[in-house]
């Protein structure tokens, strides 16, 4: 198989087609800044598409995250329950209120926090005289975390629940839609993400109270006066009606995303079956079900080669392939945070690979990752 001419992306963006029109709209009526009509829209979109009553559409995930913290009461000395198996933009914002990260490793199962140590995690902090403000499990790509315990186990205690579904629209535990099972959630609309709005993010909730206070401190938390008058600090944090329009015609194909991300990790498994070695994250059972979004493997030492081996080799043909998340009890920045870990994550981070997922990856774009990745693994 020849070499395609571009070089085969980890996640790129995927226009659908109807992006175009909503984006000449908002020229054509003017409607370039912050908030506006596509912005309305697309938050009733993202609402009914997730099963939540009330959505604020941001300019980033992490500012989501950043506005739940600040309006569960988050404040400096404080402390935040994050899994440590994810993105630093989980945990960033926990610092950016002089709050302090308390990570909380994975389970085998789903790669996602692990609920028995997340008591075994309250319990500790209780024992030092810290409830914790909040808990941040998050959705490790695509793949739904056991949301059933961690929500008992934060009702137990009342500690509010923020849910980092970043990685996961579109995926859904025991029925319901990710985004909607927490007391807030974050999702990211970053260029690599499932739908994209280029840059942007949302927080989603029940509360309407939660929501109202999310656009009001994202729009600079002006107060109700004809000067310009604040009584709280605010943030830059709302999306434009540029990029809302893009997400509007994201939305029109996200079903279609789905079953291409999930058809690509088919494609892998049905290559990979029966080689000895290589294992992925599964959907634990029919409670589960992933978006896929990146279709992510373990190497055993067995095979006799070594992820960062396949890594160079598939960068090599220009085909992009990247370790999983480093977690983050083992970042430079964080490791004076205390972390209840269990040697799951750190396994996972030196075993593991994220392969190309991308919605756009054509017929032979796949051929040419199949023969290149049976010419290492297997061999052939």
């Amino acid at each position: 198989m020849s070499r395609p001419t571009n070089r085969i992306w980890l996640s790129p963006p995927h226009m659908g087609g109807g992006e175009a029109a909503y984006v000449k709209e908002a020229f054509e009526t003017n409607w370039v800044a912050p908030m506006g009509p596509h912005v309305d829209r697309f938050e009733e979109e993202l609402a009914a598409f997730v099963g939540v009553k009330h959505v604020a559409a941001l300019s980033s995930g992490t500012a989501a995250i950043h506005l739940a913290l600040i309006i569960l009461g988050v404040e400096r000395g404080d402390e935040v329950l994050a899994s440590s198996f994810t993105f630093s933009a989980t945990v960033n914002p926990i610092v950016y209120q002089g709050a302090t990260p308390v990570l909380v490793d994975s389970e085998p199962g789903t790669w996602n926090m692990c609920p028995d140590l997340l008591e075994e995690a309250i319990r500790g902090r209780l024992g030092k005289g810290k409830k914790p403000r909040a808990i941040i499990p998050v959705h490790l790509y695509g793949m739904p975390a056991r949301m059933d315990r961690i929500m008992e186990i934060a009702g137990e205690h009342g500690i509010p629940v923020i849910e980092d579904a970043a990685e996961a629209l579109g995926s859904s535990y025991r029925g319901r839609m990710l985004g909607s099972l927490g007391d807030m959630a974050v999702l990211s609309f970053n260029g690599n993400k499932i739908i994209t709005t280029s840059g942007g993010g949302a927080l989603l909730s029940g509360s309407g109270k939660h929501i109202r206070e999310a656009r009001f401190l994202a729009t600079q938390a002006r107060d109700e006066a004809p000067h310009y008058q604040h009584s709280h600090i605010g943030f830059n944090y709302r999306m434009s009606n540029v990029l809302a329009g893009i997400g509007r015609g994201q939305m029109e194909v996200i079903g279609e995303r789905i079953r291409q991300r999930r058809a690509n990790n088919a494609f892998y498994r049905e290559f990979l079956q029966g080689v000895q070695g290589i294992a992925f994250q599964d959907e634990p059972d029919g409670d589960f079900f992933s978006n896929y979004w990146l279709t992510a493997i373990t190497v055993d030492p067995a095979l006799g080669v070594n992820p960062e081996v396949i890594r160079e080799a598939l960068e090599r043909e220009r085909i992009d392939c990247r370790p999983l998340w480093k977690p983050m009890h083992l970042q430079p920045v964080f490791t004076g945070c205390p972390a209840y870990v269990n040697g799951v994550s750190e396994n996972l981070f030196n075993r593991g690979l994220c392969l190309p997922s991308g919605s756009g990856l054509t017929p032979r774009e796949k051929a040419f990752i199949r023969d290149t990745l049976s010419r290492v693994i297997m061999n052939k």
